[in-house]
């Protein structure tokens, strides 16, 4: 492989694992227009007892978070594998494939709810990954496995600290200074 095309893959790669970050964001801050645009519009998912279209997904998986009073998605070990050749379709559209694995932690947690909504999942988002036509890289296809489920303790927030949200009042969503 070339260095240009050696630089290409890499870039390819960054923006894969910048768009998993982006939708690990959007579902923690329950930004729905967040989760959707990771998302190409036919794309698909399954998600433990769900399987289905991103906004069959949407509305699932919001009706799901909404039970908790928070929730934060880390993402550890992305392993990305890019397709070097282009897939040209009947229709003339130039389509280039990725497969990203990546392992993650879920934590939920809700305040004064029962112990149960507590908890850690270890999971695992298996991704086809695509760029149409030369445009962003977004999910075609996610295929989610829980390796693990455990309950913890919740303690309360000392109130001195600032809190994050799930809506557009939380700290991320403020204008950037000078603006």
């Amino acid at each position: 492989m070339d260095k240009q095309a050696q630089i290409a893959e890499l870039l390819a790669k960054q923006e894969i694992t910048e768009l998993l970050y982006r939708y690990c964001r959007g579902v923690d801050r329950l930004d729905r227009d967040l989760v959707r645009s990771c998302y190409h519009p036919d794309a698909t998912d399954s998600h433990g007892t769900f399987e289905g279209t991103v906004e069959e997904y949407l509305v699932w998986s919001e009706r799901l978070l909404r039970r908790y009073t928070g929730s934060t998605h880390t993402v550890l070990n992305v392993l990305i594998e890019i397709d070097q050749e282009p897939v040209v379709k009947a229709s003339g559209e130039a389509v280039q494939w990725a497969r990203s694995e990546a392992h993650g932690i879920a934590r939920h947690w809700t305040e004064g709810g029962p112990q149960e909504l507590n908890m850690s999942v270890g999971f695992r988002f298996i991704d086809d990954v695509s760029r149409r036509n030369g445009g962003p890289w977004l999910i075609s296809r996610r295929v989610a496995t829980t390796e693990w489920v455990r309950e913890e303790q919740f303690r309360p927030f000392d109130e001195r600290f600032l809190r994050g949200s799930r809506d557009r009042s939380d700290p991320l969503y403020a204008p950037r200074p000078g603006q």
